[in-house]
């Protein structure tokens, strides 16, 4: 389920006749850090030559090119990487994710449906976007007399963008001089890093990805390989570091970030603080039983806060199964210079957002 190609907008993917890439830099564009991954095809492996983490520029639109163009070079040039072709993902704020009960139809005429009359499928006035679909499932439906020729419904995911950022977009990789292979969104980007990562779990159980930004947090339930639920909580790692900072009178950007905190400092005091986030989760959670009639079996989290034990254990307690954080690098081999070798692991849940964008060219 791989996401929104630049050519042609697609969130989903290469088309059939579209040349595999042997490498790609995937960038996830954060609110605070940006990472990307540097990866490479060989024959049947997949490499992990390179990656980065910079922080990306403060501005009030740091799309804009002529700040985004710099930013792009600078991080390309940290992966190592030699390749000009890019995969950009963007927040879960500037891209949407919906499913749509559509006609059974080709992908090109679905995105003109959509272009025409969003309103009738999204339920929502959208001017000015650029659209892409993937095909979930068919659709039941009760038998129609055999001279109807009305087309099947099916259940689609339909991603999209303004029209506006996907210019700038390619406006900055230009200035870059960087070649934009592929745009797409921070919410399909854990799924399609947990397929390759973990298959056996992606294909037969009912999972709850968990991305813990700075500023939001995304939860995705998986039901056997199908997206089926995805929201945004306007909760993220800020948060928590306002409230340690607060309680423990320290400053946790000068220690290096909350890793460098005492954990017996901090086992008090994260469980209250992280009260909000799991009862948003566990309400999604709860949403999606009722529906599906089906159980989360387990929780995974990815992004820069899953890295502490004690923050995982308290969000388990309030989601009541079981969780733990992922590894979205398990399925590369990596192919990194020595000094990139050291504090890989440290990074690695930091990345799944990049690795899912890569894998939406791969």
């Amino acid at each position: 389920m791989s996401l929104l190609r630049n050519s042609v907008a697609s969130l989903f993917g290469r088309s059939s006749h579209s040349k595999r890439r042997e490498n790609i830099v995937a960038i996830d564009l954060g609110v605070e850090h940006t990472k990307a991954v540097y990866l490479q095809r060989k024959s049947d492996r997949c490499l992990l030559a390179g990656y980065a983490r910079l922080d990306t520029p403060s501005a009030t639109n740091p799309y804009a090119p002529d700040i985004l163009g710099p930013h792009l070079r600078a991080v390309v040039n940290a992966t190592g990487a030699k390749t000009r072709r890019i995969t950009l993902v963007v927040g879960p704020n500037d891209a949407l994710l919906r499913h749509a009960d559509m006609p059974m139809v080709p992908v090109t005429d679905l995105r003109i449906m959509l272009k025409l009359g969003s309103k009738t499928y999204l339920q929502q006035d959208l001017p000015d976007h650029v659209f892409d679909c993937h095909l979930q499932s068919l659709l039941t439906e009760t038998k129609k007399p055999e001279t109807s020729r009305a087309p099947q419904k099916c259940r689609v995911l339909v991603g999209g963008v303004k029209r506006q950022l996907l210019d700038d977009l390619r406006a900055a990789a230009r200035q870059a001089e960087l070649s934009l292979d592929t745009v797409t969104s921070s919410l399909i980007a854990p799924t399609n890093a947990f397929e390759m990562a973990f298959p056996e779990a992606f294909t037969s159980a009912v999972v709850a990805l968990v991305d813990i930004g700075s500023k939001t947090s995304t939860i995705s339930i998986l039901l056997k390989g199908q997206l089926i639920l995805n929201r945004i909580v306007n909760f993220g790692s800020a948060r928590i570091v306002q409230g340690v900072q607060e309680a423990l009178g320290i400053n946790v950007k000068a220690l290096g970030g909350l890793q460098h905190v005492p954990a017996a400092d901090l086992e008090p005091i994260l469980p209250q603080l992280l009260i909000p986030l799991g009862r948003e989760l566990r309400a999604s959670i709860d949403f999606f039983e009722h529906q599906e009639d089906k159980q989360v079996a387990q929780a995974f989290f990815s992004g820069g806060l899953s890295l502490l034990e004690p923050a995982v254990q308290a969000l388990q307690s309030e989601l009541m199964v079981p969780c733990q954080t992922w590894n979205p690098l398990s399925f590369l081999q990596f192919a990194l210079p020595p000094e990139q070798l050291g504090e890989i692991e440290n990074l690695a849940p930091q990345l799944a957002i990049a690795v899912g964008g890569a894998i939406a060219t791969f």
